[in-house]
């Protein structure tokens, strides 16, 4: 099942184990159970600390749990990690070891002191590149507490169960049988919802900090590039944001940033991360900007947080960057994660032999279109204008496609629902206006981004769609106040252009305090 190359990998990660460690295998007569034993089986033979057992008594068949030697798995797979999930088996193996996770140490006590009982069920699918994270944060919680039980379940692999809980969008975590979170979530975002004490602590740290030189809003490709620029430069920098890669963290594949053939969001954000925190830079993540006060007669500008936590800094920049754009017709927010998704890649495999709908007619809707058709029974694509947005190449692909219907000059008008679940659409054809209905299981929303700017409505000046206005220095409408990305002016919403802006922005804000200073 492992090709020569990735058992080298594993093998040389497995020599880190502490301490022995056991695989337990809860095993039916399932394909999937044969594939579950052959790769356990490899596993085993690549360390003489790993054991392999089929004596499991687990719910979920086919599926293992990991284990010290002698002791009861806590941590689980009801499916096959390989692919994206292949890091969170390893993660899981050194951990369950004894291995300490890359945590600080104030982060590792937070853990081992909560208390109670807390039983994650993580639905995913493999496909997708947000999984990861949430599946890897509630095994470290697990090894680290005993009080914790988590496993992955791949949605492909138990339907029923998604179809009975009404699953429509991954990763999505229940704790002790109840709904506990849909999305993305670090570990740091998990902990806090289970310490609800966190925030005010973490709140109450940060408004003892001493004033920023510069204090970046955002942590993706602009604000990473507008922190390493001015730390180089010797200023005390700071970054506050909400989710460290923005933006980046859901994108799966990056194929035109310039001199790296391919990656992935998540691996590029955590690239950023490491960059940055390379020369000092103060990062605070999990803070929402919530509003900025202009310095006045010389006092410094202030960031203050939904936390309640109140930053300074001598010269501020923004790179809030943007957010998925929503249609705003009525039963979009009703069916969000219900019907309604935003990830292609990783929603998509829910929906397998269904039909679903893909709004927007660019790139992004053209390529989910394509996606989704090797998966679903049937794609919809619509429309607004006369004529599809997308590239020549993608426009062929998708006439080539037997089971994708395009639908121009359509305007979505509203998201039709049992109480439950998405059962159709209703659009408007733009050149008869009459009403009509498709009926599906699944509506992908493609339509591009909207800035994350409405904290700063009345702080400075915005465009009639929201985005800050910079000169061609980034500099904003108030003094000591630059941005960069996404959330201006600027055309193109590319990473690589947000870099750019990014670090003009920050060479502006060290221009600014020279001249100020001088």
């Amino acid at each position: 099942m492992l090709d020569m190359n990735i058992k080298a990998q594993l093998q040389a990660y497995l020599e880190k184990l502490v301490s022995p460690i056991e695989l337990v295998a809860t095993l039916d007569d399932s394909p999937k159970a044969a594939e579950i034993r052959e790769l356990l089986t490899e596993i085993a033979s690549l360390s003489d600390k790993v054991a392999f057992a089929e004596n499991g008594d687990y719910a979920r068949r086919p599926s293992f749990g990991v284990a010290r030697a002698g002791e009861k798995p806590r941590i689980h797979f009801a499916g096959i990690p390989l692919g994206h999930e292949f890091t969170s088996l390893v993660l899981a193996l050194l951990q369950t070891s004894g291995h300490p996770p890359r945590l600080e140490a104030e982060e590792i006590a937070q853990i081992k002191a909560l208390s109670g009982k807390f039983s994650f069920e993580a639905f995913v699918s493999l496909s997708c590149i947000n999984c990861p994270d949430v599946v890897q944060a509630l095994n470290t919680l697990t090894a680290l507490n005993p009080a914790f039980e988590a496993v992955m379940i791949d949605g492909a692999g138990f339907l029923k169960e998604v179809e009975d809980r009404q699953i429509m969008s991954v990763p999505t975590v229940y704790l002790n049988g109840e709904p506990f979170g849909a999305g993305r979530m670090s570990l740091q975002e998990i902990l806090g919802k289970l310490d609800t004490g966190a925030a005010a602590r973490a709140a109450e740290k940060i408004s003892r900090k001493d004033i920023f030189d510069v204090l970046v809003v955002g942590g993706g490709p602009a604000g990473s590039a507008a922190a390493i620029y001015a730390a180089r430069k010797g200023l005390a920098t700071g970054v506050i944001a909400e989710r460290f890669g923005g933006q980046v963290q859901d994108t799966l594949s990056i194929e035109n940033f310039i001199s790296v053939r391919e990656t992935e969001g998540p691996r590029l954000a955590a690239a950023l991360e490491e960059h940055v925190r390379v020369y000092g830079v103060d990062v605070m993540n999990l803070q929402k900007a919530a509003q900025l006060i202009p310095g006045q007669n010389g006092a410094p500008i202030e960031i203050h947080t939904a936390t309640g936590a109140v930053l300074k800094g001598r010269s501020v920049i923004l790179a809030t960057g943007a957010r998925w754009r929503a249609m705003n017709v009525p039963g979009e927010a009703e069916y969000r994660a219900r019907g309604v998704a935003y990830c292609p890649h990783c929603d998509g495999p829910l929906f397998k032999g269904k039909r679903v709908a893909v709004i927007g007619g660019g790139n992004s809707g053209a390529e989910a279109a394509i996606d989704l058709a090797g998966i679903v029974a049937h794609v919809t694509l619509l429309e607004f204008g006369e004529t599809l947005r997308a590239d020549a190449v993608l426009q062929q692909k998708l006439t080539s496609l037997a089971n994708v219907t395009v639908l121009k000059m359509a305007q979505t008008t509203e998201v039709l629902g049992d109480g439950q679940k998405v059962v159709g659409l209703a659009y408007k054809d733009r050149l008869s206006n009459e009403t009509r209905r498709i009926d599906l299981e699944g509506i992908f929303v493609q339509i591009g981004l909207l800035p994350n700017t409405d904290w700063l409505k009345g702080a400075l000046a915005l465009s009639g769609t929201g985005e800050i206005v910079i000169d061609a220095k980034g500099q904003t409408s108030v003094p000591g106040v630059f941005a960069g990305g996404d959330c201006t002016t600027v055309p193109y919403k590319q990473i690589i252009i947000a870099m750019g802006e990014g670090a003009k922005a920050s060479l502006s804000a060290f221009d600014y305090l020279i001249r100020k200073c001088a």
